[in-house]
């Protein structure tokens, strides 16, 4: 959520880099300023009347003690005439702090000097590539295919339990899912990372900590009874153990991971892009989270993208790294990088991580804050990035790995998963 007063000392660059997002609503930001306006004028109006009441009840005591009854009476007159004023005034205070809140919470984030002007995925800044695309055998499978061959997964015993897009691991299957879990925990903890495991649903306050609401609302799993929303992912209930808490300066930088199912509705998905795990409703992600002084947040981010680049080249997996343009980033982000793999049977990229600076967007909204040197409190902030999510992983390996006797896995995933291939 964006600062008032920062909208009011940066009005008109507020409004060029909300123009970066292609944000049409500049009236928006007009109507903020002006519920500003009359927030300010009727808190005036409530603290000048509240004055009043003080002093004069003061006086009044001063009178009484004085014994002079018939002046006391006269200003206690006058009291409850000022008090009488005070709920019509709270009223419209409370009215109009209300209608700034919901103005302001359509405004997104503001972008970062560094993002690329932009509308589409195709506007997107390719940063790097890494990796070498193979060169797969005659006859080789998409991992849709593969995995029935190899009876790894089962997308029609999962359409037959929930539905389309939640698919059934199966015996080498679920073990795979298993250990890609275990070594990407294993890779945070060991860059210093806290483990988490939180939990699966989260109350309306969390999710919009984290701006997921209401910005995200249709595109949420919701269990009405209980008011709970499952978690598209683990960044939200990880951000929010900080909610409303004053951090010590010398804690931070906070670096958490957990690993956590995924839910997603993914309203409108359909196609041939969303054949098999190119596009799921329910999957298991590994993420990572920071809260950070904000003078190295963007330092941080470079660190945490470098981490993930780390991380695929483990995995031998073909890879570029996008910096993403101001029509194609999120809501709350100000920066994001996307890493995608090359899935080769496929002959196309598919994303499997975003890192995101969210800078104090979220933790305005989470009240995440820390005193300086100087003993000011300020805001700190939040960075999270998939690292990483599991779909696309399983379908990039299972594609750009397979030979006549199976899937061959990369060397570093032999520990946890028990051998080099799938067969």
């Amino acid at each position: 959520m964006l600062q008032v007063a920062f909208i009011r000392q940066h009005l008109q660059e507020v409004k060029d880099r909300l123009a970066v997002r292609n944000f049409k609503e500049d009236g928006i930001v007009d109507r903020v300023i002006a519920l500003d306006d009359e927030r300010k004028k009727w808190q005036s109006e409530f603290e000048e009347i509240q004055a009043k009441v003080n002093s004069t009840s003061k006086e009044i005591g001063q009178l009484i003690a004085k014994k002079e009854a018939e002046l006391a009476e006269k200003l206690r007159v006058e009291v409850a005439e000022h008090k009488s004023q005070l709920p019509s005034i709270t009223d419209k205070l409370i009215a109009v702090e209300k209608n700034l809140l919901d103005e302001i919470l359509k405004l997104p984030n503001l972008p970062h000097s560094s993002v690329p002007a932009g509308k589409t995925p195709e506007d997107n800044q390719l940063v790097r590539e890494g990796g070498t695309k193979p060169t797969l055998p005659e006859g080789s499978f998409p991992h849709w295919e593969l995995a029935k061959k190899y009876d790894l997964i089962n997308f029609d015993l999962g359409n037959k339990l929930t539905g389309s897009g939640f698919p059934v691991y199966k015996g080498k299957g679920a073990k795979l899912q298993r250990a890609l879990i275990q070594y990407f925990l294993d890779y945070n903890i060991n860059a210093g990372y806290t483990e988490y495991l939180p939990p699966h649903m989260v109350n309306e306050a969390t999710a919009y900590g984290t701006g997921q609401l209401p910005d995200k609302e249709g595109q949420m799993y919701y269990v009405p009874i209980d008011g709970l929303y499952l978690i598209p992912t683990a960044e939200v209930p990880v951000t929010n153990i900080y909610r409303d808490e004053i951090v010590k300066e010398n804690d931070l930088p906070i670096k958490m991971t957990a690993y956590t199912p995924c839910f997603r509705r993914e309203a409108g998905s359909y196609g041939k892009d969303v054949r098999g795990l190119n596009r799921v409703h329910q999957f298991d992600k590994v993420e990572i989270i920071q809260l950070v002084d904000p003078a190295k947040s963007y330092e941080v981010l470079e660190e945490m993208v470098i981490h993930v680049e780390k991380l695929l080249q483990s995995l031998q997996l073909p890879y570029r790294i996008l910096r993403l343009c101001g029509g194609d980033m999120g809501f709350t982000s100000s920066l994001t990088y996307d890493f995608e793999v090359y899935s080769a049977a496929q002959d196309k990229w598919l994303e499997v991580s975003s890192v995101s600076n969210f800078e104090t967007f979220q933790t305005n909204r989470m009240k995440i804050r820390y005193k300086d040197s100087n003993g000011k409190m300020q805001l700190v902030h939040s960075l999270n990035g998939s690292s990483l999510a599991l779909p696309r992983i399983v379908a990039a390996l299972l594609e750009n790995n397979q030979v006549a006797e199976g899937i061959l896995l990369p060397e570093v995933l032999k520990t946890y998963f028990g051998a080099k291939l799938i067969s």
